[in-house]
């Protein structure tokens, strides 16, 4: 899986807000600059992120001295998944397509099956997960169970 700057960037600044949300029971608006010095993002690029999140219903603005940003929803209800499809679309594509879109014959036939296997995998667990498990740093114990292989924290060699 790889996840573009734009989307980490997005699901570090929802977390902020969703630790906000938590700590001020229901929220406080967060500015933009309060954002990015939190999770060191650049200014700039993090009003585009933050302009996506709001036109797709994710999180809220208000102008004014008083303005910042809130979550639009609780945190609860919230999954990462949103916040990927919101920023960079779809979670998986083959060559910018969606899976079953793409045609595969003779000896590739299977490979079709393999991407949507994985897309369903990576869906399940970043639609489990949701801003509230980040902001409280307590991941649903099926996610949990999956890092408790080292394997899962090495870097994979595709070429030996």
């Amino acid at each position: 899986m790889r996840l573009s700057a734009r989307v980490d960037y997005a699901l570090r600044a929802a977390a902020e807000l969703a630790s906000a949300a938590e700590a001020s029971a229901g929220g406080h608006p967060v500015t933009a600059v309060q954002l990015a010095e939190a999770q060191q993002i650049p200014p700039k690029f993090l009003e585009n992120i933050l302009g996506q999140l709001r036109r797709s219903g994710i999180i809220r603005s208000q102008r004014g001295p008083d303005g910042g940003y809130w979550l639009a929803r609780s945190a609860e209800e919230i999954s990462l998944a949103d916040i990927i499809r919101a920023i960079d679309g779809p979670l998986l594509g083959v060559r910018g397509e969606r899976p079953e879109d793409v045609g595969y014959s003779g000896a590739a036939r299977s490979l079709q099956e393999v991407w949507i296997a994985l897309r369903a995998s990576e869906r399940a667990i970043l639609e489990l997960v949701t801003l509230s498990h980040i902001a409280r740093d307590e991941l649903p114990e099926s996610v949990q169970q999956l890092t408790e292989d080292p394997k899962a924290w090495t870097k994979p060699v595709f070429f030996a």
